[in-house]
């Protein structure tokens, strides 16, 4: 994908490269995760997207053991924050399907957490783009059943300036 970026009156090409990775299981679905979250750093979002049932939480999964966090993670559907500090760095489990508006991101205080020294995943991120820091990393989870009722796509892409 090219991705043009205009600085100081000149134009600038730059290559913004997904990165495509495969799994054809849900073991190695939570491995990629976990690879992801022994790399990760203060300040960094990342957003999750994928049908139910995709795989997004046994990855998050995968990403929270990479990060050092030993206890139960689960999707936090009906409280859209989950917050694990027992690894490496805070970690900020978001999920928000039953967001209605962006302003009850406002009553969860999102700025401390998407601009915080923590590391945030956003599942469902596309309801609250506009609030999205210009700088994040996009993954997508897709399932291809004509490979097989296991198998995952698993896109990665840095989005913004």
């Amino acid at each position: 994908m090219e991705q043009k970026r205009i600085m100081a009156g000149t134009e600038r090409k730059r290559q913004m490269a997904a990165e495509v990775a495969e799994t054809y299981s849900a073991e190695e679905t939570y491995a990629l995760g976990r690879r992801i979250g022994e790399q990760v750093s203060p300040g960094e979002v990342y957003t999750l997207s994928g049908d139910l049932g995709a795989g997004k939480t046994v990855f998050t999964q995968g990403v929270a053991r990479g990060m050092g966090i030993e206890e139960a993670v689960n999707s936090p559907t009906f409280t859209i924050l989950q917050i694990y500090d027992s690894g490496r760095l805070p970690f900020y489990h978001f999920d928000v399907y039953r967001i209605g508006d962006v302003e009850e991101m406002d009553e969860i205080g999102y700025e401390d957490y998407f601009y915080g020294e923590g590391v945030c995943f956003i599942e469902w991120a596309e309801r609250i783009r506009e609030i999205l820091p210009g700088r994040y990393k996009e993954i997508s989870i897709c399932k291809e059943l004509d490979k097989g009722t296991e198998y995952r796509r698993i896109t990665m892409e840095e989005k913004g300036i």
